[in-house]
């Protein structure tokens, strides 16, 4: 069910992934993952390209598919009438911001974190304040409640962004520590901003809870955002979706419409994902559970310096290569002397300074090969 493509057949496509670097370099870095898509997916997109159904888009169907697939598999209700489509999780993130928070706020966040919380923010006229993730002896991070309090009390703070699941590092943050995390936003008064995007992709162990699943008063106070583009590689699409938690962020959703369009076949893919393709994304988490065991052995066997804790949701492994002695960016030098590229550390934040994220959504043996091609790096 899920179709692996060999690299003759990627190297065919012209996304980002595949025009980013020369042909010699093989990609392993921005979160496009190498699968055939899921068949209802492709039928959707199919049948609107050939009735011409390529217009302005429209929410259509898309708040009760996503709504049906939260109660199935996330074990959470939200109200379809509440959800809105959106092209990108950033750009509904970004609108929100200015929506609710004035010019120069400060908005939280906990690095080390996709990148785009950092220069999304910054464009929208609005300063990050770090809350850095803890991290333990043995690799594990956590959020750090009592740094998370006090940005949140700093100064001109409008608004917490958080990541869950989190993004670099997998980690998927327990029922207890959101319930700790919207104590602590509601007695500071701040908004909520939640990025789910990767919800859908948490793998056998662990279990995510939607922040709008908690019995809190912030659950009114907040926004979540999520997407099908990332666990059925379609972010092409330009389809995700915001789940209003008050009906003042529905309206602030509504009167932005204008900025807020999102791709049309991008929804009815959404909506064909969230309706027709979870035995697809069964297959693809099982692969993605073999895959991270499979770093874990090729890291021991060929870079057995690098520290790497397998994530507990979606396909980006977030690598300390710290001892190999490679400086700051160690992507730099898996590229220049491995000709395997992956995403830098320091893009992340300060604290990603050592540390790469490679990509492993892909097939076993292209992740052999980038690790083999990574182990030519080291001095």
């Amino acid at each position: 069910m899920l179709g692996r493509c060999s690299l003759e057949a990627l190297r065919k496509r012209t996304s980002l992934k595949w025009r980013a670097h020369p042909p010699d370099v093989l990609p392993a870095f921005v979160a496009e993952m190498d699968f055939d898509l899921a068949a209802p997916i492709t039928e959707a997109a199919a049948a609107a390209l050939a009735a011409g159904d390529c217009g302005y888009g429209h929410r259509g169907e898309l708040g009760e598919a996503f709504a049906a697939f939260a109660a199935k598999r996330l074990r959470w209700s939200p109200d379809p009438s509440l959800i809105f489509a959106i092209p990108d999780v950033m750009t509904g993130v970004a609108e929100m911001i200015q929506a609710f928070t004035p010019p120069g706020a400060g908005i939280v966040i906990n690095p080390p974190v996709y990148p785009p919380f950092f220069y999304r923010l910054r464009l929208s006229g609005r300063h990050v304040v770090e809350a850095p993730l803890s991290r333990g002896s043995d690799g594990r991070y956590d959020l750090d409640l009592e740094v998370l309090d006090q940005a949140l009390a700093g100064d001109g703070v409008g608004a917490y962004l958080l990541c869950s699941p989190h993004n670099p590092t997998g980690r998927v943050w327990s029922r207890q520590q959101l319930t700790a995390v919207a104590g602590i936003c509601q007695r500071h008064g701040t908004m909520l901003l939640v990025d789910e995007i990767h919800a859908p992709l948490v793998l056998p162990g662990a279990h995510h809870v939607p922040f709008g699943s908690l019995d809190h008063e912030m659950t009114t106070r907040s926004v979540i955002f999520s997407s099908a583009s990332k666990a059925w590689n379609i972010p092409g699409l330009k389809c995700g979706l915001a789940v209003a938690g008050s009906a003042e962020h529905a309206t602030a959703l509504a009167e932005r419409w204008d900025a807020l369009l999102p791709g049309h076949v991008g929804v009815l893919a959404s909506v064909a994902a969230f309706e027709q393709a979870q035995p697809w994304l069964d297959a693809l988490l099982a692969q993605i559970d073999e895959n991270r065991s499979l770093l874990a052995g090729l890291l021991g066997e060929h870079l057995p310096q690098v520290r790497y804790v397998p994530p507990e949701a979606s396909f980006l492994a977030w690598l300390d290569c710290r001892a190999l002695g490679l400086g700051d960016d160690p992507a730099a030098a898996f590229l220049g002397q491995g000709r395997v590229a992956l995403s830098p550390g320091p893009d992340f934040g300060s604290q990603g300074n050592g540390f790469a994220r490679l990509n492993v959504g892909t097939s076993p043996e292209l992740i052999t090969e980038a690790v083999r091609r990574m182990a030519l790096a080291p001095p």
